[in-house]
């Protein structure tokens, strides 16, 4: 219990202790749980409060003994006039108000009364806190992966779709067929998008404030990761396209097609982690993932030498040359925003 809230101050997730025992033994509890208390307050003093006078009090480590059901309730909801997310536990009847008000009631399921569970959002099956911490790590780490998987496909699938505009554009040959795109999206993609969502929980997700309630999926910041990805990758197999041309239009769009998957494979371990290198994550810490890499390169392999694939997909072997370029082109995707990451970190820790 004691590790339990301790890592709930180090999430940036606040520990207000609201209990109807006395304020002896609430102070005793407290001080077992190295929950800090500077002020508690009993019984009728929260009454005494107006509301610009319980929100100064509850910004402080305060306590409160001795609780009824309505202070308890006015408690949560001047949390809420913060704009602050608050979860409440209860077990007994008189929780059930405040378990209602709350954004989050959790009721205990062993202790718990029947109202209480009513009342609630969650049951918590082994009325232990540790599981309610342990609960708010898996969904930022859940978070956190629909947002790489998000911005990992929109970031492929734009490379393509730039490649193709600009190549309409300037009116060239058709630089992907529609078999090509839709293998891109349906077998290599899609396999690898899905090993990107079970990434495990970065090192320090528990060690970061809650993020803002109304923070989007992509922000200002995947629009850009998204915008530049794209045009890096969608203008490089353009010019791989256009510089294999002379050797024939089958060649210059088999290696092109195969540029965008490498690109793709490639780039999906700068999507592992947003904020973090890979040194950090550890490179290989995720076996799903690198499953499906071998599996879609395989595949990609097979595309482009295999005869009942290459008739499909319209392609042709692709020679020494041709696999040059494309290992050219390849490492910027991903050394690039490693090498912002680690900037960036190492410019928060000075």
């Amino acid at each position: 219990m004691r590790g339990a809230i301790a890592s709930a101050g180090s999430a940036g997730i606040r520990v207000i202790m609201i209990t109807g025992d006395s304020p002896v033994t609430a102070r005793a509890i407290a001080e077992q749980l190295s929950l800090t208390v500077t002020q508690a307050l009993t019984g009728p003093e929260p009454d005494a409060l107006d509301e610009t006078a319980l929100l100064e009090t509850l910004s402080g480590d305060v306590l409160f003994a001795r609780t009824r059901p309505e202070q308890k309730m006015r408690i949560v909801a001047a949390l809420q006039s913060q704009d602050q997310i608050v979860a409440m536990t209860g077990d007994g009847v008189n929780d059930a108000p405040a378990l209602k008000q709350a954004d989050i009631g959790v009721s205990m399921g062993i202790r718990g009364t029947d109202v209480a569970r009513d009342a609630s959002d969650l049951v918590l099956l082994d009325d232990n806190f540790a599981t309610i911490v342990r609960a708010i790590g898996e969904g930022r780490r859940q978070f956190a992966n629909v947002r790489k998987f998000v911005r990992y496909l929109l970031s492929s699938n734009a490379g393509e779709v730039i490649a193709l505009m600009v190549n309409i554009a300037i009116g060239g040959p058709l630089v992907f067929l529609a078999t090509q795109i839709l293998w891109m999206n349906l077998v290599t993609d899609g396999v690898t998008a899905v090993a990107l969502g079970l990434e495990k929980a970065e090192p320090d997700h528990m060690q970061h404030p809650p993020r803002d309630k109304h923070d989007a999926i992509l922000g200002y910041r995947g629009i850009a990761t998204i915008i530049v990805l794209g045009l890096y990758t969608g203008l490089s197999s353009l010019w791989i396209f256009f510089h294999l041309m002379d050797q024939g239009v089958d060649l210059a769009r088999t290696t092109a097609f195969t540029a965008m998957v490498v690109f793709e494979k490639v780039s999906v371990f700068a999507f592992r982690s947003l904020r973090l290198p890979g040194s950090r994550i550890g490179w290989f810490s995720n076996p799903f993932l690198l499953c499906a890499l071998a599996l879609t390169l395989g595949a990609q392999v097979l595309a482009i030498y295999w005869p009942p694939l290459q008739t499909l997909l319209h392609t042709v072997p692709v020679g020494l040359a041709e696999w040059q370029w494309i290992a050219l082109f390849a490492p910027p995707v991903l050394i690039l925003p490693e090498a912002f990451k680690l900037l960036r970190v190492r410019g928060q820790r000075t």
